[in-house]
């Protein structure tokens, strides 16, 4: 067996074994329970804590009771923006009524659009409150909290050129207000202010609170994607629901509950697989970032918790955050982070452990688009330019498999010179590549640099919400999504459905573009002649159909990317090849193989 064939059945094991174990590890999502399947959860009250003692507030925690009624009854500010649409409840002034415009729950047009903050009592509540802890000689019930229900000072619906402000008054010298104000995007403005017209100083500490009631059931469950809470403190921390439920329990929080305090620069919140909510204090703003679980209200709690103020007499203390709450789009939160300052905010979109590879081949594939107009090109034309790059290594791999070509008959007479010697053939072998500036390995590089570069291209697929319901072509409608077509039904000229993807005949269920995958890969074999050892012959004719159906059921945009490198690859070796003297029989090889498995059938 010369090196070139070692060389290539190396490679392409070891593409195998990786590919093997990412579907191991990775196996396909759980389809989503639909609204039946999910619990009705109550809605809650939410109560004080400790008191004010230190130099930050301990904000309330959620537990499980009855409100529905009075939340029912309680007046909403309505929400409307280019991208969101929603209501904020006066109840609280609490944020749990939101959902994107711009983006659907299906493929469909017609299907409802993504509801993202829910009230309490429906199925997965999920919503932000704002209030305020007491301090001092100031009582619970004379700060608002989260029953607390706001009177409209100004404003009558909340859009990007009319904010809303809120009004409570305490009956003992202290008026709270809540200005509300919203971007064209998804950032909410939220100024909280005291005003004390006593006679005595007083001490309160705002804060803000994501309640989450259980653990979303509609999570995806792959390791390569982050679900869960998330936070950004001198670093960023990604914590999934399990770990919440195992932190130890801390009696002065009331709850199992991990504190982290911010001197400067943080965020925290829950991220889904498209879409975030996240509380941003001021960047030069100290706060404590608190994430919290509730074992017998099974909710989780992320909170931002701000510095005591002491608020004299006939003054007013006042503290600004935001609230980002949509859809986790590249640009946008490339914009929150680069012009509004929001520390790191970028990193909310879950890069994985090669962000050094995936951060800067998404930023080529979202400007490609810009330019192209259409998600699919793009990725072709990502291939091209990340071939380009690669094009001297590639090169220099080409040109010393054609020299290993042309060294062949000179490596067979060394092998029947040294007969059964191996280490004499192993030292000559050597000698030879020495004296002729070959590397045998180099052939095996431009496969193995695809590896990181294909998983990267997986991750930015699987996770950027930009390739979520991206069209490419004809029934490509969905980049982010496998092939819709089969070949069981003859790809929709039989009458009808194929299995889904849950079921196990799915792997069968072969669309157009992992056929054409598949083919791709025997073409590009057929540029050199086939094994004479039985077993090479074999792993090869094997190995592209393998693959075929590995693929089959990956993501549509990474199928027609590694048919688009296939495809590059051909051509490169084939004129390379040519350029140094080997003319590559494409069509006899094929005939070859043809003729050989006719003969064996025999």
């Amino acid at each position: 067996m010369d090196d070139q064939n070692k060389n290539l059945i190396l490679a392409t094991v070891l593409s195998f074994l990786v590919i093997t174990g990412w579907m191991i590890m990775f196996p396909p999502a759980d389809p989503a329970p639909t609204q039946d399947d999910v619990p009705a959860v109550v809605a809650e009250n939410i109560v004080p804590s400790a008191g004010l003692e230190t130099s930050t507030s301990a904000a309330p925690m959620t537990t499980a009771a009855g409100e529905v009624s009075t939340q029912a009854d309680v007046a909403r500010i309505a929400i409307d923006t280019p991208e969101l649409s929603g209501s904020i409840s006066l109840l609280g002034g609490r944020f749990d009524d939101l959902s994107l415009k711009a983006y659907h729950t299906e493929l469909s047009d017609q299907s409802p659009i993504v509801k993202l903050l829910k009230p309490a009592g429906q199925p997965d509540a999920y919503y932000a409150l704002y209030g305020w802890t007491p301090g001092g000689s100031t009582a619970v019930e004379d700060v608002p909290g989260p029953s607390t229900v706001w009177q409209i000072e100004e404003g009558e619906k909340l859009t990007p050129s009319t904010p809303v402000t809120l009004r409570w008054d305490n009956g003992k010298d202290l008026t709270f207000r809540r200005s509300v104000a919203v971007d064209d995007k998804f950032i909410f403005t939220i100024s909280q202010s005291v005003e004390n017209t006593g006679s005595e100083a007083q001490r309160v500490a705002p804060y803000g609170v994501l309640a989450r009631h259980g653990e979303p059931k509609n999570l995806k469950g792959f390791f390569i994607l982050h679900e869960g809470i998330i936070r950004q403190t001198d670093e960023l921390e990604e914590l999934d629901y399990g770990d919440a439920v195992d932190f130890e329990f801390d009696s002065r929080e009331g709850a199992r509950a991990d504190v982290v305090d911010v001197k400067e620069n943080g965020w925290i919140g829950f991220t889904d697989h498209y879409w975030m909510t996240t509380m941003i204090p001021a960047g030069d703003q100290p706060f404590t970032s608190a994430v919290r679980y509730g074992e017998q209200s099974d909710i989780y709690q992320t909170q931002v918790r701000m510095p005591v103020v002491d608020v004299a007499p006939g003054t007013t203390a006042t503290v600004e955050t935001r609230l980002f709450a949509g859809a986790k789009e590249w640009e946008t939160i490339r914009n929150y982070q680069n012009e509004d300052g929001i520390y790191h905010f970028l990193d909310s979109i879950d890069w994985g452990w090669f962000f050094f590879l995936t951060k800067p081949i998404f930023a080529l594939l979202h400007w490609l688009n810009g330019v192209i107009g259409n998600m699919g090109w793009a990725i072709i034309g990502l291939t091209l330019v990340i071939k380009a790059v690669l094009f001297p290594l590639a090169y220099k791999s080409y040109v010393s498999m054609a020299k290993m070509k042309e060294l062949q008959p000179e490596m067979e007479k060394i092998k029947e010179a040294a007969g059964d010697d191996r280490a004499k053939v192993q030292k000559e072998m050597m000698e030879l590549y020495k004296r002729e500036k070959v590397n045998p390995a180099s052939g095996c590089l431009p496969i193995l640099m695809q590896i990181p570069i294909f998983f990267s291209l997986y991750k930015v697929i699987f996770v950027t919400l930009e390739l979520r319901h991206a069209p490419w072509v004809g029934w490509i409608q969905d980049l982010s999504a496998p092939d819709p077509s089969s070949i069981l039904n003859l790809f929709g000229l039989l009458p009808f459905a194929t299995p889904g993807p849950e079921s196990i005949l799915a792997i069968a269920s072969l669309g157009i573009l992992p056929i054409i995958l598949g083919v791709s890969m025997w073409l590009q074999q057929k540029l050199n002649p086939a094994p004479t050892d039985p077993t090479q012959a074999m792993i090869f004719a094997w190995m592209p159909w393998v693959f075929m159906f590995m693929l089959g059921q990956f993501a549509s945009g990474l199928v027609l990317y590694w048919i688009a490198n296939n495809t590059i690859t051909f051509t490169q070796q084939y004129l390379i090849m040519r350029s140094h003297g080997h003319k590559p029989n494409v069509l006899g090889n094929v005939l070859k193989s043809f003729k050989r498995k006719t003969k064996d059938a025999s």
